[in-house]
């Protein structure tokens, strides 16, 4: 097991519990006998910043304490580094940690993860220059992404099921291109949303069953059907049970380009730029423990 551990803080995830988990998480770590170093951040500029020194510093591993956002940023510097990554849950949606299989309530639980030293490599998706560690979200679903995070009411997933409600009663099927592996498909769809890993939005499993390391991207497309449809679908999409839907189609493949006007994409839960994208796959590119 690594001996010397960065322990990453991002206050301000989930409304505080970052700060308030921290001692907990850092006891845990140096009571199994590791010398712990906490960083804190002030910015979410500061993440990718504090990760680069992190690496450059001679530490066995970094252990951040955070959200799908604190992750995506430490991914920027952490992927193909070969340093092994552990994530505390203490965002708002945690589906990076949900894929992973990892406690999403008991931190404790989750450094005891670090302790033990297990690690694997797992795919992260390429886009703009970018690595995303979830899933790309191209259509309605971003519409909803950007206003669930401009809404500072209610807390937690209920602010995705009320952002979801408000968009509905306004939205239309958008006109796709969307090419995998050079098969090209013309849709209308409701949605694109293209991931290493099955869930996005707190839990909804819009890529039900992807594996984070098959090296492959995973895509999927929701034809136009109805708002009630549509509404009526999101249950079954945390359960993943809306794969076998006649309007959901799923493919699979190592390169995605998703062409749609006037749409804004989201990966790993924030603005990654304007439609068209091109998404690659860099396999095992980040060494997690889980």
């Amino acid at each position: 097991m690594s001996s010397r551990i960065a322990l990453v803080v991002n206050p301000t995830s989930g409304r505080g519990l970052g700060a308030r988990i921290a001692p907990l998480v850092r006891e845990r770590l140096a009571a199994a006998g590791l010398t712990v170093d906490v960083h804190t951040t002030t910015c979410a500029e500061d993440v990718g910043r504090i990760a680069a020194e992190v690496v450059a510093s001679g530490a066995d591993a970094v252990t951040l304490i955070g959200g799908d956002g604190t992750v995506h940023l430490g991914a920027q510097v952490l992927a193909n580094s070969g340093m092994p990554f552990g994530v505390i849950p203490a965002g708002t949606g945690n589906d990076f940690a949900r894929g992973l299989g990892l406690p999403l309530k008991d931190p404790a639980a989750a450094a005891d993860l670090v302790v033990a030293g297990r690690t694997r490599a797992i795919d992260l998706a390429v886009a703009k220059d970018e690595f995303i560690t979830t899933v790309v979200a191209g259509g309605f679903d971003s519409l909803v992404n950007k206003r669930a995070n401009a809404m500072a009411w209610p807390k937690g997933n209920a602010r995705y099921t009320l952002a979801t409600l408000a968009e509905l009663r306004t939205f239309t099927p958008l006109e796709y291109v969307v090419t995998v592996d050079g098969q090209v498909i013309e849709t209308k769809a409701m949605l694109v949303a293209v991931g290493t890993g099955p869930t996005y939005g707190g839990g909804l499993q819009i890529c039900a069953g992807a594996e984070l390391d098959d090296g492959q991207l995973d895509v999927t497309i929701i034809e136009p059907v109805s708002r009630l449809t549509l509404l009526q679908m999101f249950p079954k999409l945390s359960k993943g049970t809306h794969v076998g839907h006649p309007a959901v189609r799923t493919l699979r493949g190592r390169s995605v380009r998703i062409e749609a006007a006037g749409i804004t994409a989201y990966a790993d839960g924030e603005p990654l730029g304007a439609l068209p994208v091109d998404i690659g796959v860099a396999p095992g590119a980040l060494t997690v423990f889980a």
